[in-house]
């Protein structure tokens, strides 16, 4: 946010005479936004997955348990479903943030729309 705040354009915010509080939440929070979003996205993945580890050290039921367990037993079905069900997860949360994108910044943009020449 520091480093937002020193850009040219909320120095021109600040000489049109907008109020603080306009500058703060119209200019500065969503270009600050982005770098957070997008270091959240991957971080509440891995926070998810790596659950299962917690799960088995501290001995409590859960997904993470049955993937664990299912490992020592060799159930091959329910280390795929576990793994696919974690990446599914995964891409999703990055999915999420993707569109959460051209909500901060309208600069950002999914698609690009060609021009015929």
């Amino acid at each position: 946010m520091l480093e937002v705040l020193t850009r040219d354009y909320i120095t021109t915010a600040r000489a049109k005479g907008l109020s603080l509080t306009v500058i703060l939440y119209r200019h500065a929070l969503p270009n600050a936004l982005i770098p957070v979003v997008t270091y959240l996205g991957p971080l509440a993945a891995s926070i998810l997955t790596g659950s299962f580890i917690i799960e088995m050290i501290f001995a409590i039921p859960g997904l993470g348990r049955h993937f664990v367990t299912s490992i020592y037993n060799r159930d091959y079905t329910v280390i795929l479903g576990v793994t696919i069900f974690y990446s599914l997860l995964v891409i999703s949360l990055n999915l999420l943030v993707d569109l959460i994108y051209p909500l901060l910044d309208p600069r950002i943009k999914l698609i690009e729309k060609q021009e015929d020449k």
